[in-house]
């Protein structure tokens, strides 16, 4: 459920995007009546989808944090970050009127993960990814050196993968709505598994 719970703004934009392009002309007016006021230009039709999209995925997201902050719960970091880059780049999205923007954020926000797991590493000496796990699982310290750089890697090449498909692929901007949610989702996947199989093999000779 949480895992759920934390790809809803995401998920809300693949199902906006994909009702904007079956209905272009009604998502222009609804783009046009709700946020002209905060656009440097008009929309068209075919711009219409992946800004509203965006407009919605930001909407989301505070809702996502709010409803935490309402119940009283714990929000991730994670979250918070998530938030703010989709904040700056969905707002530049909009404002400009551009689909660039929003196609970088999933790199950015990639890349800001990465970047955090190697300053704790490198800098402060902390495995973050051990400070999230530890209370489940158990391994050795040599392990969880692996397991953090492994995390690092993936989320520098998954930055790498969404430029490709975003910019430089020729893909469509409807291929990389598709790839934001079902390939991010299946590489995570992979990788969660691939993991999962080389812990086992640590797990029973941690201390």
């Amino acid at each position: 459920m949480k895992f759920l719970f934390d790809l809803f703004p995401v998920i809300l934009f693949f199902g906006i995007f994909r009702w904007g392009e079956k209905n272009a002309q009604a998502a222009q007016e609804l783009v046009t009546k709700t946020l002209s006021g905060v656009m440097s230009g008009g929309v068209t039709p075919e711009q219409a989808p992946i800004i509203l999209a965006t407009a919605v995925a930001i909407v989301a997201s505070f809702a996502q944090i709010g409803y935490l902050l309402a119940r009283r719960k714990k929000v991730d970091l994670m979250l918070w970050v998530s938030l703010a880059v989709i904040v700056v780049f969905g707002g530049m999205t909009i404002y400009f009127n551009s689909e660039t923007f929003i196609k970088w954020k999933p790199t950015v926000l990639y890349w800001c993960f990465a970047f955090a797991l190697l300053l704790g590493q490198v800098l402060f000496r902390k495995n973050l990814i051990r400070a999230l796990m530890q209370g489940q699982i158990t391994l050795p310290d040599q392990v969880w050196g692996h397991l953090c750089y492994a995390w690092i890697v993936f989320f520098g090449l998954m930055g790498i993968v969404n430029l490709y498909v975003a910019f430089w692929g020729n893909f469509s901007t409807g291929s990389w709505v598709n790839f934001k949610l079902f390939g991010g989702f299946g590489l995570t996947l992979i990788f969660v598994v691939a993991q999962s199989i080389y812990l086992s093999k640590h797990m029973k000779s941690a201390p």
